[in-house]
This record gives C-alpha cells, sequence and structure tokens, in this order.
C-alpha cells in the first residue's frame, strides 16, 4: 500500500461506521490504520506489529465490525487482552465505534467481576466479546460464552500476555475457536512463541510491520533527576507542587508502595490515589473514572495495572521507580503524548542508575535531558505566590466588614499594630507548607560529571564518612523506632520520613542501625519546635513508629545501616544470660538483596 496520507472513507468502511468515527474526530488513519483495515476487510488474517499507541485498537476494530450481522445474537467476534483495565478501554471503543450500528452489544468478561453481571451480559447474546484470558476460559468451559458463530478473534498485546504467562491460556482458547474464523494477532515485539502460534493459529497471514514514528515520540519530553539529598518523595511533592500540570501517573514498583506513597500525598493536601492489582475491580474502575473528571490527579500505579490506560489529562508520567526493562519504560511514558497531544516523562534515578540511561535513549530514539528539581528557594517563592492570590481572591469578597472591625478591635485592645496582625496570621496559614522552607542539604556527590552533569558522577568523599558529613558524636540522642526489617523498613524510608514531617534536614540524622523489629535512629539532642510531638506522628510504610529515647546509648561507633558502603567493626558484646561473651563474626558489608538491586534493561 502506499504512504501517502489518505482518509477513513477511502478505506471501504461501512457507512454507519463511517459516521461514527467522523463524529469522534477521526480523519486521517495511522499508518498501522492504513494497511490493516484492507486486509481484514479482505477476509485475510493479519499480524501487526507496532508499538503502544499507534492506534491498533481502530486497526481491528474498524474492519471487524464490518463483518458483524447485528441480526444474530451471538458472539461473533472475540478480543482477548492481557488486562482488565485494557479489556474495557478497548470494549469502550469499539462500543464508540458501532454506535449507530443498531443491536449491536460488547460484554467484557475479566476477573475482579462479579460473574452475575457477566453471565447476565453473556445471556443476552452480544455480538463481540471482550475480555481477559482466565475469565474467557472459565465462560467457554462452562458453556456461557459459545463460539460456534465466531468468525473473527484478536489477540490484542500478544506480547504482554506471554510476558504475563499466558501462552497455555491463549493456545487453549484458540484451540476452541472454530477452524474457519478470522485471526489478527497485534504485539509491540515479535519474540519466538509468538512466532509459534502465529505459524500454528494464522493461515498465510498479512505482516504489517510498523517503525515507531520519530514525530510521535517528539509530543514526549524526557528528562531525569538525579535524586539528591532531598530523596524521592520529597522530589514528587515539590513537582506536585510547582510543576504545571493537568494530571500525572506516578509508576512504582510494588502494590504496597502505591498505597504508602498515596497516602503520604493525601496527608500532605494532594488529590492522589493509588491503583494496584489488589484492589478491587469496582475500586479501579471507580479511580480511573475519578482521574478522567478531575477529581483525582496523581495516580500512583503498577505498571500492570496502568497498561492501556488512556486518560486524555495525563500530561506527565513519573518515573518513582525505574522499570526493570526498557520495554516496559516505553509502555510506561506512552501514558501521555498519546493521539497527538503533548507530554512530559520524569523519571528519578541514583548516580548509580544514571549511567542506564543511554539504554533508555537507543529504546525510545529519544533523548533525556536533565530535569532541574525546584529547590528550596524556588519553592519558597511558588508558595508565596499561590498565598497571596489566595489571599487577593478573598480580599475581594463582599463580606468583610465584621472581619475587619474584629481585626480594628484586635489592635485597640493589644495595641498590635495591623501589619503585625497581619504578619501572625500569615504565619499561622503557613504552618503545613511553609513559606521559608528550609535550605536544601547540599549534595557533594557527583562533582565532577560527565555529559550534561549526569554521567559518571564520583563525588568527593574525603572527609566524610559513607557520603554523609558526621557530626560530634555528643551531638547525638538515640531514639528507638517501633518499625525495622519486618516491617521492609528502610534506612532511605527512615531519612525521609523524618525529614519531611519533622523538617530537620536529613544531614542532622546520624546512624541508622535496623533491627527485626526495631531500629536505633540518632538525632540531634535538641530536636526543633515540638520535634518529638511530631515523631509520635510518624508513620513509616503505614507503620506507626512509637518513638522513645534511648538511655545510654552509646553514639561514637555504631554500624550506620545508611551507609552500607563502610565495613562495620567488629566488636563484642555481654548478654545477661549463660553465653557471658561472645565474639561475633564480622557482618557482610553487602547490603541486603531489597536495597542493592538496580535494574537492568535487555
Amino acid at each position: 500500500m502506499s504512504n501517502d496520507k489518505i482518509l477513513f472513507e477511502e478505506l471501504s468502511l461501512p457507512t454507519p461506521i463511517l459516521s461514527a468515527i467522523t463524529e469522534l474526530g477521526f480523519v486521517e488513519p495511522t499508518p498501522i490504520q492504513q494497511q490493516s483495515i484492507p486486509a481484514l476487510l479482505a477476509g485475510n488474517d493479519v499480524l501487526g506489529e507496532a508499538q503502544t499507541g499507534t492506534g491498533k485498537t481502530a486497526a481491528f476494530g474498524l474492519p471487524l465490525l464490518a463483518r458483524i450481522d447485528e441480526n444474530i445474537n451471538a458472539p461473533q467476534m472475540l478480543v482477548v487482552c492481557p488486562t482488565r483495565e485494557l479489556a474495557i478501554q478497548v470494549a469502550e471503543a469499539i462500543t464508540d465505534f458501532a454506535k449507530n450500528i443498531r443491536g449491536i452489544n460488547v460484554a467484557t468478561v475479566y476477573g475482579g467481576q462479579s460473574y452475575t453481571i457477566q453471565n447476565r451480559d453473556l445471556k443476552r447474546g452480544p455480538q463481540i466479546v471482550v475480555g481477559t484470558p482466565g475469565r474467557m476460559m472459565d465462560h467457554i468451559e462452562k458453556g456461557r460464552l459459545n463460539l460456534d458463530n465466531l468468525k473473527a478473534c484478536v489477540l490484542d498485546e500478544a506480547d504482554e500476555m506471554l510476558n504475563m504467562g499466558f501462552l497455555d491460556d491463549i493456545e487453549w482458547i484458540l484451540d476452541h475457536v472454530p477452524e474457519d474464523t478470522q485471526m489478527a494477532f497485534f504485539s509491540a515485539t515479535m519474540p519466538a512463541p509468538i512466532k509459534k502460534i502465529t505459524s500454528q493459529f494464522l493461515t498465510d497471514p498479512v505482516h504489517v510491520k510498523i517503525a515507531v514514528e520519530k514525530q510521535a515520540k517528539a509530543n514526549i519530553t524526557q528528562r531525569a533527576w538525579r535524586v539528591g539529598a532531598i530523596g524521592k518523595t520529597a522530589g514528587l511533592e515539590r513537582i506536585a507542587e510547582v510543576v504545571d500540570y493537568d494530571a500525572m501517573i506516578v509508576f512504582v514498583r510494588t502494590r504496597n508502595d502505591t498505597l504508602t506513597l498515596s497516602e503520604h500525598l493525601v496527608s500532605k493536601g494532594f488529590k492522589a490515589a493509588a491503583l494496584n492489582g489488589d484492589m478491587q475491580q469496582q475500586d479501579r474502575e471507580r479511580i480511573v473514572d475519578q482521574l478522567k473528571n478531575g477529581r483525582i490527579h496523581i495516580l500512583i500505579a503498577t505498571d500492570v495495572v496502568a497498561r492501556g490506560l488512556d486518560v486524555p489529562r495525563i500530561s506527565h508520567v513519573i518515573n518513582y521507580d525505574l522499570p526493570f526493562d526498557s520495554e516496559s519504560y516505553v509502555h510506561r511514558i506512552g501514558r501521555t503524548g498519546r493521539a497527538g497531544r503533548e507530554g512530559e516523562a520524569i523519571l528519578f534515578a541514583s548516580h548509580r542508575e544514571m549511567r542506564l540511561l543511554n539504554r533508555l535513549e537507543r529504546a525510545t530514539e529519544g533523548q533525556i535531558t536533565p530535569f532541574d528539581m525546584p529547590d528550596a528557594s524556588q519553592l519558597s517563592k511558588h508558595r508565596i505566590e499561590k498565598t497571596k492570590e489566595k489571599l487577593v481572591s478573598v480580599a475581594a469578597s463582599p463580606n468583610l466588614e465584621k472581619y475587619a472591625e474584629v481585626l480594628a478591635k484586635f489592635t485597640e485592645e493589644t495595641e498590635i499594630t495591623t501589619e503585625q496582625l497581619a504578619a501572625a496570621m500569615l504565619y499561622q496559614l503557613q504552618q503545613k507548607l511553609p513559606l521559608f522552607p528550609q535550605a536544601d542539604p547540599v549534595d557533594k556527590r557527583g562533582e565532577r560529571r560527565g555529559r550534561d552533569g549526569m554521567r559518571n558522577d564520583r563525588g568527593d568523599r574525603r572527609g566524610r564518612e559513607g557520603g554523609r558529613e558526621r557530626r560530634n558524636s555528643g551531638d547525638f540522642a538515640t531514639y528507638k523506632f517501633a518499625v525495622g526489617r519486618a516491617q521492609g523498613v528502610k534506612p532511605s524510608d527512615i531519612v525521609g520520613a523524618i525529614a519531611n514531617e519533622v523538617r530537620i534536614n536529613s544531614r542532622e540524622i546520624g546512624n541508622i542501625k535496623l533491627f527485626d523489629n526495631h531500629c536505633h535512629v540518632e538525632l540531634p539532642k535538641s530536636l526543633p519546635g515540638q520535634g518529638f510531638e511530631k515523631l509520635k506522628n510518624v508513620t513509616i510504610r503505614r507503620h506507626k513508629i512509637n518513638p522513645s529515647l534511648v538511655e545510654g546509648a552509646s553514639h561514637s561507633s555504631g554500624y550506620d545501616s545508611e551507609n552500607r558502603g563502610k565495613r562495620p567493626p567488629r566488636k563484642r558484646e555481654r548478654f545477661n544470660d549463660d553465653r557471658s561473651m561472645k565474639t561475633f563474626k564480622k557482618k557482610s558489608n553487602k547490603p541486603r538483596r531489597e536495597e542493592r538491586s538496580v535494574p537492568t534493561f535487555n
């Protein structure tokens, strides 16, 4: 087929379908649509290879809709998807394409939704069924999903189903599909197992392979922040507060992290929510709807549940944790900058992870530029400006006379000037978000750097201990927190929680000793303000820390868990039981697996 631009009306689609896509604003088909639609309309099997976000749903949905007989109330088109979110999205899109065809019904079947709802929908005889492999197999096996009238079967995101371990399920479903069914496989990549089932179940397929267009990638600006001394959580807060965005997705690695991070952001006043695989399906659908409707602005999610999520409001993607492979990174940033919209992707990388950026650039055929995190002075200017805007808006209210009288009475009774009272009110107003936040800790790592200050960071560590400047041991007091390794706590969690909640510089935190169910943390003897009272309200990984002062603790030779690069000292320790003296073997200086894992990209 020619590469010249054509219009949908030139693709021989039925009039009801053309009118529907015209109403939806579709004018020119994408490359995958230009080549797939004629092949599927001609009755050929199709093997489509194209990246996410290139319009594959319309590429198979529009031509296969043309084969549906709306007078037959039985499944005629089957679409198998790897995730519930993608199945819902595909079903919604096909419903929109078929809105001008009377009698067409679309049903979705996926795990997590009530069988009652799905059984009812299948009894109505939908012509199109979209779902995930496991639930689809269940309905076929129980006789609720009859494939006798099936005309077309589609595998969407076939490589992702392979990655998620659905290969056997896919083969089982395809074995139950009638032999004369038209087949269409769509995948971002074409690994060997996909090629195998292609040769087994497709007949002389038309292979449509679309290269990623540079113009589409140019809509996404990729940036990287080398995580500084303020830590990831504080960095995310600053982006959420200062950067101009409509909505953002923040990608983390674990389901527990989605909850921990979203709860933290909510406690800071941000409209955030978690999305993970442990949630009930109705809750997940509700959260996605809230994101679409603008009731929440920040979604904290894992890779799998966000696969296929297409919300126009998403202007930013934050890679809070780097993915384990470059393909996942491509899918992540593909949640923004879709359908011609502009987007920005920001990744958080430690100094060790910065060397991996070249591989991500090759995978996306783009450039990752440095992201300058707003510093404390910029944060101060932003908050002052926002406070001014709020006060100016309130000052325009016509109902301030009584308050002005109260203010005048205050000045008369206390002999305090109006300016002093206004300053006192402003001070009270900014307690949660200080107008003058503490200066950022100096990050002395990476004084000699490579390209754009983003590579080869070998900070001068002379005169420092494990990257942290040590203070006199007499300046510290040791506190016991009721969290430890059993709760999945790491030193970075402790530093971040204390620095954010107690408002002290992370450099003022001393040694951290992790035990199974508690930890010892060195903090300044004179905590700022109501420091100890604030400590009582701190939670780390959703656990209250219940701080208490450790009397008579030594601060001179403890092993600093935060400084894992140091060799811990040999020591003798006296026990109160029959083991009067025991010599301890030297501990390994290797970090625990969860703390030293660095993602690799294939």
